[in-house]
C-alpha cells in the first residue's frame, strides 16, 4: 500500500495500522478489501476525516491513497528535520502492523513568542 501524506497543522494525533486488507486509523477500521483491482472507491464513500483522496488499488493489486499528516508547531521549518514531516516522502506499507509516521519534536519550542 502507498500513503501519501498531507501535511496540516493541527494538534490531535494520528496512528495507523494495517493487517489483512484493513487500515486502521486511530482505532477506527476501515475494510479495504473490497476494493478490486483496477478500481476505484471515492472518498465520498468513506466517512474519515483523515482520508483526503480517492482509495485506489491497481492492477497489481496495491492499494494508494492519502492522509493528513497532523503537525505540530515547527519553529523553524528550514531544518532538515521539519523538512522531513512538512514536505514527507510517500509511505509504501509492505508488512502489516503500526506504520510509523514521520514526526517532529522541537526540543524547547514554544508556540507564542515569550520563549
Amino acid at each position: 500500500m502507498q500513503i501519501n501524506l498531507i501535511p496540516q497543522r493541527r494538534d490531535d494525533a494520528l496512528e495507523l495500522s494495517f493487517a489483512d486488507d484493513v487500515l486502521t486509523i486511530n482505532e477506527d477500521a476501515l475494510d479495504l478489501s473490497s476494493i478490486p483491482a483496477g478500481a476505484t472507491l471515492p472518498i465520498d464513500a468513506v466517512d474519515c476525516k483523515w482520508l483526503t483522496s480517492d482509495i485506489e488499488r491497481d492492477a497489481d493489486g496495491v492499494l494508494s491513497l492519502s492522509l493528513i499528516l497532523p503537525l505540530g508547531f515547527i519553529p523553524d521549518p528550514t531544518t532538515d528535520e521539519a523538512k522531513a514531516v512538512l514536505y514527507p516522502d510517500p509511505l509504501e506499507v509492505t508488512e502489516e502492523g503500526a506504520i510509523t509516521l514521520p514526526s517532529y519534536e522541537a526540543t524547547g519550542a514554544t508556540d507564542d513568542n515569550n520563549g
